[in-house]
């Protein structure tokens, strides 16, 4: 991985557990709680629902290991958030995203990475930092996040994998 991540992406307070039946109900209380902390706009759950209904997001892991979960990356416009972090959410239960590279294909999602980025200039960046940290952790250490049952240990995890 090329350099040390900037210590500031990731906040203990802005990494979540959630239970919910589906996308529009994690994505609606997630954004409640970015609302709250004041990381995102009003308007952050509208556009974050439709652009994940026009730019899909999910992420196959099998490619990497059959054993993972796949992940979902969400995001929108950074003119929709007050600031520049990656949002864990472990979820308690698989719910449906469509795939990243072939969208007519379902994927039962366990993990989100939402990124929240108001620097234009910086998505794709942020996007491949945590691609690289997906492909490159041991799977030791990708075990570990994706059965974590609390944010404090998702959260030391990422810090601690994100700084390699």
């Amino acid at each position: 991985m090329a350099e040390v991540l900037e210590n500031d992406l990731f906040d203990s307070k802005l990494v979540f557990v959630e239970d919910g039946d589906d996308q529009d109900t994690i994505f609606k209380q997630v954004s409640d709680q970015l609302l709250a902390a004041n990381a995102v706009k009003p308007d952050f759950y509208q556009h974050l629902s439709e652009r994940e209904k026009a730019y899909p997001t999910g992420i196959d892991m099998s490619v990497v290991n059959h054993e993972y979960p796949n992940v979902a990356i969400p995001h929108t416009e950074g003119e929709f958030v007050n600031v520049r972090k990656v949002v864990p959410i472990r979820l308690e239960k698989p719910i449906e995203f469509a795939n990243m590279i072939a969208p007519d294909q379902k994927l039962q999602v366990s993990f989100l990475f939402m990124i929240l980025n108001n620097d234009p200039e910086g998505q794709a960046n942020v996007l491949a930092q945590i691609m690289d940290f997906l492909t490159t952790s041991s799977a030791e250490t990708l075990e570990k996040l994706f059965k974590a049952e609390d944010p404090a240990t998702i959260y030391n995890i990422l810090v601690a994998g994100f700084k390699k």
